[in-house]
């Protein structure tokens, strides 16, 4: 498929075009154990059809989607087609109205919900409509997820159904796993691909999870041993270049936008940033 086929906004999509060159020539077995919204994920099961892949993210309600949409796919297109058909015929202002009831609902009433494939759908509702796909927890949210709503300009539907169906038939040879990375490394075969995505150094946004400089000391560790792996974070002041460990290392200048664009004489307003990639494959160019 052509299209892209990501469920939310976020992610390395935009990088993928660097990363490329610098892939495996093969992948039997896949591991991403920092998901989110699965990027290279998608790429891995498009471009090399593994044998086995696993996928894991330390956000439960992220997670409970996946698993709702591999194994209970009908309850869960049930849940959302019915919020969909609610939305979609109300005004802007009303939209905005029935998003917050609906997010109000799922921080407060969630345990009211008839099944885990209920609760996620109204959750991938929330993330469609709301501000970029960003999963934002809140005090007020109980915790839960609290992100502003979106444009809330959706013409005829809220999500796209071949996206969501892929995703069932790709998940069918996923396994699914909730929690540390380390954990999730230890199942999978020597001749793994690994492709780390952990939080940016440095980083302030909130998804109720932090990621330490001795936590990704450790992550360089692990990747420095394995024979198939790719790590990406954004570098500041040659930290990584500081780091024991004998991977090849490549940087990619990126513009990028944090909340709403805001325009201005020269366009809209974008941060430089300095993206790094450590890596070790055996690819074609090789």
């Amino acid at each position: 498929m052509t299209k892209p086929l990501f469920m939310w906004a976020g992610g390395k999509n935009k990088m993928l075009k660097h990363y490329k060159s610098l892939m495996p020539s093969s992948v039997k077995s896949y591991c991403e154990p920092f998901l989110g919204a699965g990027a290279m994920y998608i790429y891995v099961m498009n471009t090399y059809s593994p044998d086995y892949a696993c996928i894991n993210d330390i956000n439960p309600d992220i997670i409970k989607i996946y698993t709702s949409i591999k194994t209970n796919l009908e309850s869960f297109l049930i849940r959302l087609n019915t919020l969909e058909a609610i939305y979609i015929p109300k005004s802007k202002e009303d939209r905005k109205l029935y998003y917050y009831e609906v997010r109000n609902e799922h921080a407060w009433e969630y345990e009211n919900y008839s099944s885990d494939a209920e609760e996620a759908a109204t959750l991938y509702f929330l993330m469609k409509t709301g501000f970029n796909g960003i999963f934002q927890i809140n005090k007020n949210t109980n915790g839960r997820y609290g992100t502003p709503s979106g444009l809330l300009n959706q013409k005829d539907k809220v999500y796209d159904r071949d996206v969501v169906q892929w995703w069932h038939n790709a998940l069918q040879k996923t396994d699914i796993r909730c929690g540390d990375w380390k954990e999730a490394v230890k199942s999978c075969p020597d001749d793994t691909f690994f492709f780390f995505d952990p939080p940016y150094r440095e980083s302030f946004a909130n998804y109720g999870n932090g990621f330490t400089d001795n936590q990704l000391t450790d992550l360089i560790e692990f990747c420095d041993s394995q024979s198939s792996v790719m790590m990406s974070n954004r570098d500041d002041e040659d930290w990584f270049a500081q780091q024991n460990h004998t991977l090849n290392s490549v940087n990619f200048d990126i513009f990028y936008t944090a909340g709403r664009r805001k325009k201005t004489d020269k366009g809209f307003d974008a941060k430089k940033a300095r993206e790094i990639l450590l890596y070790r494959t055996i690819n074609a160019n090789d």
